[in-house]
């Protein structure tokens, strides 16, 4: 395998004055990128705001020997996202690589939480990768290349305690990462998600001083650093952490087709042993391979003869 490098690439990170988008950014440029920093130096709940941390990465990667612009666009607003790639844009001609990785917490359990606290997560991590990324979009199809990695979570992809706003933003990664490799890999524009686990400012307080060490952000930065390389896959959920990494999919198990009398709520809760049955589960490509397998399931039991696609 050849080194992977980013000679020549563009790439912008948010997030990245301090933890896992600090370690991004500083990867990125140790193998050549030139880095767009963006951080709104917020405290972890989103309060506040300091361009202190951007520039002392900035700082870091220039004493290195590399090329780099700090950048404070709140990602949740759109047109200080846009402001920043036609920065980018200017300062380096062309942008190859994104890196969602900006966020917040507001943790309590949804009883407590306000609608307030609870629509600020979402536009931070899903409205903030939806406006860096629409900023990008076009630019990166019109250019035919681009990588972009969007950062979901565990608690996302399989839920927890007194995260519901934090859970539902990072589970509507996959719907947006899953469309847009439709519409973005015929322009070889590829979107994974990253899932990391690392001890950062947002999780320190998680983990116990043994394990802290094991999880640093360093751990799971080579993870980023592949799914935004030339050769990266597409549409690719990787979790990473302590130096481990493993991909997350999403099956559907074969379920059953029912008719008559069986059609009904009975029948359905008699035949959940079957319908969760793992023999047979399957990856689906896209949502007609789902609507296509039901209506062969169907057909059959019913005895429907479907004609043949030319």
């Amino acid at each position: 395998m050849s080194e992977v490098r980013f000679d020549g690439r563009v790439a912008i990170v948010t997030g990245a004055g301090v933890g896992l988008g600090r370690s991004h950014a500083l990867g990125l440029a140790a193998r050549g990128a030139k880095v767009v920093v963006n951080d709104l130096g917020v405290a972890t709940d989103g309060t506040g705001s300091s361009s202190a941390a951007a520039r002392a990465v900035v700082e870091e990667i220039r004493a290195a020997g590399g090329k780099a612009i700090a950048n404070g666009a709140n990602v949740a607003d759109a047109a200080q996202v846009q402001a920043m790639v036609d920065e980018a844009i200017a300062e380096f001609g062309h942008v190859d690589i994104l890196v969602n990785n900006a966020g917040i917490l507001r943790d309590k359990t949804f009883a407590k939480m306000t609608l307030d606290d609870f629509k600020m997560v979402v536009d931070v991590h899903l409205m903030g990768t939806v406006n860096c990324t629409h900023a990008l979009w076009r630019h990166m199809l019109e250019r035919e290349y681009g990588r972009i990695v969007l950062t979901t979570s565990s608690s996302g992809l399989y839920g927890n305690f007194g995260q519901s706003n934090y859970g539902a933003a990072k589970a509507s990664m996959l719907g947006f990462m899953n469309v847009l490799h439709h519409e973005g890999s015929r322009k070889n524009v590829r979107i994974n998600m990253l899932a990391p686990t690392a001890t950062t400012r947002m999780t320190e307080e998680l983990f116990p001083a043994a394990v802290k060490d094991l999880l640093k952000p360093e751990t799971i930065t080579p993870g980023l650093l592949a799914l935004v390389s030339e050769d990266a896959p597409s549409r690719m959920i990787l979790g990473a952490g302590g130096g481990c990494f493993a991909e997350t999919k999403i099956y559907e198990t074969q379920g059953v087709a029912l008719m008559g009398d069986d059609l009904s709520p009975e029948g359905v809760l008699a035949n959940l042993d079957t319908i969760r049955s793992e023999d047979g589960q399957t990856l689906m490509a896209g949502a007609f391979d789902q609507t296509n397998k039901y209506i062969k399931m169907a057909a059959e039991l019913r005895g429907i003869p479907l004609e043949a696609k030319e």
